[in-house]
């Protein structure tokens, strides 16, 4: 079987794999088992499949993109110290949308919302060595939040299941310049097990541990778009 190119988009996917399946026999007989196997292979378990072939980053974004167009509920599982005041997220829904999906192989726009509050998107990009995670910071009224776009690169390949993003340089100079020293030391991580569960990670050498994990097996209802998008 051919190799299945590293950066294909969804369609592209589906169609290099279908283009691998081997049909044993001849005519008519063939055909017909070839076509029944295509209608009782799920879109999702295709792409599943396919995304085994791929390298780390892309297989993660792969399986990810098979929850494009669904929303998830979610709920904290560390949080950790104990905050000292209150915590913006505790005791609030916290709904995953896996919604910008115009190229899945390159870009996937998560908005990661907190009861009313729709400030946040998580921008996660293909680049030339791995993967970039970026969060997006937006008002109500559709502007930049003073605090928006930090992230990081990772570091290493990863897997298809858990990718780690350590801060990168731009994101430590915006939290040192807004007083949020902190930060500067925040690695962020996403874990996905297909159709199961996807998980939100933000930790600290210091002990800090925070992770929301979203239930994939019970799609809820869409939540409104994001603020400024």
């Amino acid at each position: 079987m051919n190799a299945i190119p590293a950066r294909l988009s969804l369609p592209l996917l589906l169609l290099a794999l279908s283009a691998c399946t081997v049909v044993t026999g001849s005519g008519d007989d063939a055909a017909a088992r070839a076509d029944a196997a295509a209608e009782e292979a799920a879109p999702d378990e295709t792409v599943a499949r396919a995304a085994d072939g791929l390298a780390p980053p892309d297989a993660f974004l792969a399986r990810l993109a098979q929850h494009c167009g669904q929303a998830f509920a979610g709920r904290i599982v560390a949080n950790e110290p104990a905050p000292a005041g209150p915590d913006d997220f505790e005791g609030k829904p916290l709904i995953m949308h896996v919604r910008g999906c115009d190229d899945p192989a390159r870009e996937l726009q998560v908005p990661f919302h907190v009861g009313d509050d729709r400030s946040r998107t998580w921008l996660l990009t293909r680049t030339d060595t791995g993967l970039r995670l970026k969060h997006d910071h937006r008002h109500e009224d559709g502007s930049d939040d003073a605090v928006t776009m930090y992230g990081g690169d990772t570091a290493g390949a990863g897997t298809a299941q858990r990718q780690e993003f350590p801060v990168d340089a731009e994101s430590i100079a915006l939290f040192e310049r807004e007083g949020l020293d902190a930060s500067v030391t925040n690695t962020w991580a996403m874990e996905i097990e297909p159709e199961r569960r996807f998980l939100y990670e933000l930790s600290r050498p210091g002990g800090r541990l925070f992770q929301v994990e979203f239930d994939l097996t019970a799609p809820v209802d869409l939540p409104a778009a994001p603020w400024g998008h």
